[in-house]
């Protein structure tokens, strides 16, 4: 194996910030080199760093943003395609762990040596990757202050209901969606507080992991949310049920997102905002280790 061949890059004050040392100790053990992130947009200058150095196996230790930064820099070196990708879950939600069946950090370890490799789509919104969701909708505020109580037990949809909860004045916006993809074209259009976009998270009452090796995204668009109720978070999980009239359900590989108004999108956890987004799934783009838990073809 080639020096730098294997290269883990850790956020050590993320999640609780006491793993620092065991990954450092355990990631060196088995072979990696460990960068570590110092501040915002570092995990993007490093997964930059492993592209140009042409590394072939990369260990993420952190949350969702973290890994998300980590595949900006990958993209931005047009090296995403060749490298194998590693989780160790040291965030709050972790929720692309969860999705692939990774336990923790140890367990996220373990499973360098052994872990099965598939190869997952990769979402890019306005050319962005994400891999867990992208959401729309909300103002930039809301959709960030959700807290890691309410992550850790709703995961993507405690952005949902922090951002009702502090918007109960936001009244949605006027957008328009059009949908293409999986034999079929679609759009819809009308005032919307959210469009929930996931690659690995289905939007649904019982959430859970969507099939990440279809091409498709999993699209729900939430609209004429009771806000005002204090039961806000009983209200989402009613909502995205199935046979709802406030919420329409769609499957799709490209969708184009269009405001009169500045919209604020959350790509795993990343926030930006633009007037119109168009996303887009990248079949298997990306070679990912997973755990024993992980369902290729999880039922609907």
């Amino acid at each position: 194996m080639q020096v730098g061949s294997r290269t883990l890059i850790m956020n050590p004050v993320s999640g609780t910030g006491d793993h620092a040392e065991l990954v450092r100790q355990k990631a060196r053990g088995k072979g990696f080199a460990v960068w570590e992130t110092e501040g915002e947009g570092d995990g993007v200058a490093l997964g930059r760093r492993a592209g140009e150095e042409d590394v072939g196996e990369i260990a993420v230790c952190g949350g969702d943003g973290t890994i998300n930064e980590v595949l900006r820099g990958l993209e931005q070196a047009d090296h995403l395609d060749e490298v194998t990708l590693n989780v160790i879950p040291a965030g709050t939600a972790n929720l692309l762990a969860n999705a692939v069946g990774i336990r923790s950090i140890e367990h996220g370890l373990q499973l360098t040596d052994k872990g099965e490799v598939r190869a997952v789509d990769v979402g890019l919104a306005d050319g962005e990757p994400f891999v867990v969701s992208c959401i729309a909708g909300f103002p930039a505020d809301a959709s960030t202050s959700a807290s890691g109580e309410l992550k850790q037990r709703l995961g993507t949809l405690a952005f949902v209901v922090s951002g009702l909860q502090q918007a109960v004045e936001f009244e949605g916006l006027d957008l328009q969606l059009d949908l293409h993809g999986g034999g079929r074209s679609d759009s819809w259009e009308g005032s919307a507080v959210t469009v929930l976009v996931g690659n690995a998270r289905r939007f649904v009452e019982q959430g859970g992991q969507a099939d990440m090796e279809d091409g498709l995204f999993d699209v729900a668009v939430v609209e004429d949310v009771p806000a005002g109720n204090l039961a806000v978070e009983a209200a989402i999980h009613r909502l995205l049920g199935e046979g709802t009239d406030s919420v329409h359900h769609f499957q799709a590989a490209q969708v184009t997102v269009t405001s009169d108004e500045a919209i604020t999108f959350s790509r795993d956890g990343e926030i930006a905002e633009h007037d119109r987004v168009t996303m887009y799934a990248r079949p298997r783009a990306l070679d990912l280790r997973v755990g024993p838990d992980y369902v290729p073809d999880p039922p609907a």
